[in-house]
């Protein structure tokens, strides 16, 4: 096992040195641009120092759009998905310093230069994560994996398995074992690695000390109670380790913050995008001549009911049955025109005037429909934890879910957020949210014929409440 760990630090100083290069060779790139084509025109005279300020803000605003788009998560994660995310950076790094540029020189520059620094870094991501994930596969070799679950409705959560096959090989499924490890303990030995998901809490901690005694690679698939049990603040005035665990109660600093944060960044966005709002509308009003808008009661903070505002992209006559549901795969009810805003996620952009009327904040839990969140709360009492804090225009699962993700993962998702609130969180979800936008499996509506994205009762529970405990 000694042996094992020695190569694993060997190979994980390698992948280290091997990221710390292509951070390097794009930061350089970056400052022969600057140095070459626009240090001559910023007001050095005014402000001292500018090239050096500027290279350190070009790296830590790299360094945080690496961090949030986990563009050297090598072992599982695709190439397309890790060159994307660097991508992304570059051209978000170059725009904000273009600006930075344009205000210190007093004049529009040519950006040019920096246009071609992104082609350049493109074709830099590229090669290198093609030959990283290559030398990957070389050193790593795929983990020997067992999958422990309770029923086929938890193996169905973790589905997207399948796409992790390039590290792991499944080679065991282990379906309700029995709570006591010790049963269970000899059908682990020889694995590299081991997934767990939906079984007692018990057995779940037993599985866990052992993998981590034997050097064993362990996902856990979570309870709503684990998850809640993170934003717990220890209480180290006693001996005994002590948890408090309360509602969701932010620093008013933060409150206040947050609301000011919220106030701007929708005034800028709703003037900014003014020529976006007024061209969606005439298309709208000139496909059916209906209503340009839709408004629909949702829930926010404390349970409390508001209309939000979307731009209409079903028929007027949608929901004539007097039924509340989802949009489904293929919705007939989704007009052409609605069938393209909202893959742009156009039609979320109304909602602006919610935030800035205070109903909203831009980052937070989606708002549900009352009619649909009574139904999720029937089968998932839990489900009203999400309702701690304002509804949001993009949160935790917006970015990491999907449409039709079940209302148990996107309970857990919104509480992972709920837990960790803070600006710089914020600030790291509006750019996910970026990346988000260009994913069109986001989009994908529920099952035809199904009104809330549940699959069944037990799917959405997770669990019986004994096995969380």
């Amino acid at each position: 096992m000694r042996e094992g760990k020695k190569q694993d630090s060997r190979r994980a100083l390698l992948m280290s040195f091997l990221k710390l290069v292509h951070f390097c060779v794009s930061v350089s790139g970056f400052a022969v641009v600057w140095w070459f084509f626009y240090s001559q025109h910023t007001l050095e005279n005014y402000y001292p120092n500018t090239d050096y300020l500027i290279l350190t803000g070009y790296c830590v605003l790299m360094i945080f759009l690496f961090r949030t788009y986990h563009v050297y998560n090598i072992g599982y994660a695709r190439v397309t998905d890790n060159l994307f995310g660097q991508v992304l950076s570059n051209v978000i790094s170059a725009g904000v310093i273009y600006f930075v540029a344009c205000a210190l020189s007093g004049a529009f520059l040519n950006p040019l230069a920096l246009m071609l620094l992104c082609l350049a870094q493109f074709i830099w991501n590229a090669f290198w994560s093609k030959t990283v994930k290559m030398l990957y596969r070389k050193i790593y070799k795929k983990l020997r994996t067992a999958v422990v679950y309770r029923r086929q409705d938890d193996l169905s959560r973790v589905e997207e398995i399948r796409r992790l096959t390039r590290r792991l090989d499944v080679q065991k499924y282990i379906e309700n074992p029995a709570d006591d490890f010790c049963a269970i303990k000899k059908e682990l030995e020889g694995f590299d690695a081991v997934i767990v998901i939906g079984v007692n809490a018990s057995l779940r901690n037993g599985i866990a000390k052992y993998c981590i005694h034997n050097n064993v690679r362990c996902f856990v698939a979570p309870h709503v109670g684990d998850i809640i049990m993170q934003g717990a603040l220890h209480i180290s005035s006693i001996r005994v380790p002590i948890f408090s665990i309360r509602r969701a109660l932010k620093n008013p600093f933060y409150l206040i913050a947050k609301r000011a944060f919220d106030i701007i960044v929708s005034i800028l966005a709703i003037v900014l995008l003014s020529p976006v709002y007024l061209i969606t509308s005439l298309i709208i009003k000139l496909y059916d001549r209906g209503p340009v808008f839709y408004k629909q009661v949702r829930l926010t903070k404390d349970g409390k009911t508001f209309n939000v505002l979307k731009f209409r992209s079903m028929r007027v006559d949608a929901e004539k049955d007097g039924v509340a549901r989802l949009a489904a795969e293929n919705d007939d009810r989704i007009t052409p025109v609605g069938k393209f805003i909202r893959s742009c996620r156009l039609d979320e952009l109304p909602q602006f005037f919610n935030i800035l009327a205070g109903s909203m904040s831009i980052v937070g839990p989606r708002p549900e429909r009352p009619e649909i969140a009574e139904q999720y709360e029937k089968e998932m009492p839990a489900f009203a934890l999400r309702l701690q804090v304002k509804a949001g225009l993009t949160g935790f699962a917006q970015v990491y879910g999907k449409y039709n993700t079940t209302p148990y993962d996107k309970l857990q998702m919104d509480l992972m957020y709920i837990n960790k609130m803070s600006i710089s969180e914020d600030l790291r979800l509006m750019f996910v949210t970026l990346r988000a936008i260009f994913k069109s499996e986001s989009t994908e509506g529920i099952d035809k014929d199904a009104t809330t994205a549940m699959k069944s009762s037990v799917s959405c529970i997770g669990q019986p409440e004994e096995a969380e405990a």
